[in-house]
């Protein structure tokens, strides 16, 4: 793919920004644990009950429970204000980890974990899209919002790998249970401390603002969609990645490895993700989603004919750095098809694609780990992706940006300056 040096105002200045590390900081904390649930909940319910499917399908109603409430919170979050939306939000979320944690030990039975962990996806604070929004509200039109656009980008990418990796080696070297203990506790001290930058945060719409503005969800938008069917692909990725590679090196008596496999996928999904945040293509975003896509397709193909640890890491590695590309670039469209007032709604329906995907996941490849040859989970990433991509390129014309003239739903996100891939 080709590219082109650009003038734009790189990461250095964008950090400098006045006020920006106030709300970072806390920021980064409090949406650590979004990639930390899931990994988390399989680890202990597994360790509690034996079984892959059970653990995957609890995973997977928290996912769901998020996937469903997370615009519904965006759009309160804009309405109201985000601290409003995050205070109670962390509280109940924090309690509800901590509920469900203690069923699980407990041995309680499958209705009651089921039961728990539908406010625990529900409350699960959407705190990505929140930080896109205050650096609307610093940025404005100035070239520096291009930058802050990618650099989100690459934030998110570091937190889907790092958060799994996190909850993986507290899990698997302190205990099953830490990695949600420490969710729960990320989720309250960073989100409360993110909550209380006041400063930052957008300001509410007034009444009449609010009442002049047409509430068309950005779910209309049929470029939104495509790109919700490719996250969930994306999430399928990570969610069978997870269960996989820990049911891989336990049948091989190696459980520590677990870490180090998921870290090298890691690395090649942060390295990529840092190199194409920096980088204007000249090729078109829809374009390059689509070959993006298709290389991320054809690598994870051959994941569950891997049997050995190098080989699996190769892979692996490979896997990840083709991740990066397509999500950066999926948030970068929704800058070119959704209009500011919408982009938070847009950002919270595919980080909630990503974690339903990725909940989805979990619950097949755990069947498939339980029920079948040790690797079969590993089918999960290649059919989640070659679905998604199918649907990719036979609906790729949706993904080209149209005149921009109706207003879409509440939201507060970038404006309209620059184009970041």
């Amino acid at each position: 793919m080709a590219s082109t040096v650009t003038s734009r105002p790189g990461y250095g200045q964008l950090l400098r920004t006045r006020g920006a590390w106030t709300f970072l900081l806390p920021g980064f904390a409090a949406r650590q644990p979004f990639a930390m649930l899931t990994i988390s909940i399989v680890l202990l319910v597994q360790h509690t009950t034996g079984s892959y499917g059970v653990a995957g399908a609890v995973s997977a109603v928290t996912g769901v429970s998020m996937a469903v409430f997370a615009p519904f919170g965006g759009k309160l979050a804009d309405r109201f204000g985000q601290r409003a939306v995050l205070v109670p939000g962390v509280l109940i979320h924090t309690l509800s980890v901590l509920s469900l944690t203690v069923l699980a030990l407990s041995d309680a039975p499958l209705w009651a974990l089921f039961l728990a962990a539908v406010p625990t996806g529900a409350s699960q604070p959407q705190i990505s899209p929140m930080v896109r929004a205050r650096w609307g509200v610093k940025l404005q039109d100035t070239p520096l919002a291009g930058t802050a656009a990618a650099f989100e980008s690459v934030t998110d990418e570091l937190t889907f790998v790092l958060g799994p990796l996190f909850a993986t080696a507290l899990c698997t070297t302190i205990d099953p249970a830490a990695g949600l203990f420490t969710e729960a506790g990320l989720t309250l001290v960073g989100g409360l401390l993110f909550a209380a930058q006041k400063s930052t945060q957008p300001k509410p719409a007034s009444r009449e603002e609010h009442a002049r503005v047409e509430h068309v969800s950005a779910l209309r938008i049929p470029g939104v969609r495509v790109l919700i069917v490719t996250f969930l692909g994306i999430g399928a990725v990570f969610g069978g990645m997870q269960v996989s590679l820990a049911a891989f090196t336990e049948s091989i008596g190696e459980p520590g490895l677990n870490g180090v496999l998921y870290g090298t996928f890691a690395a090649g999904n942060m390295l990529s993700g840092l190199v194409c945040g920096a980088i204007v293509w000249k090729i078109a975003p829809q374009r390059r989603l689509l070959v993006g896509y298709a290389a991320l397709t054809l690598m994870a193909s051959g994941l569950w004919a891997a049997h050995s640890v190098v080989l699996l890491a190769g892979l692996g590695l490979l896997v990840g750095v083709c991740i990066a590309p397509a999500l950066i670039t999926g948030y970068t469209l929704v800058d070119r098809l959704v209009a500011p007032s919408g982009r938070t709604e847009a950002f919270t329906w595919l980080t909630g694609a990503v974690a339903l995907g990725q909940a989805a996941a979990v619950t097949v490849a755990g069947q498939l780990e339980d029920h079948f040859w040790d690797g079969a989970g590993f089918l999960v990433p290649l059919g989640g992706t070659a679905l998604a991509l199918a649907v990719l390129v036979s609906l790729r014309s949706r993904l080209v940006p149209r005149s921009v003239g109706r207003t879409v739903a509440r939201g507060v996100g970038h404006r309209e300056p620059v184009t970041v891939d």
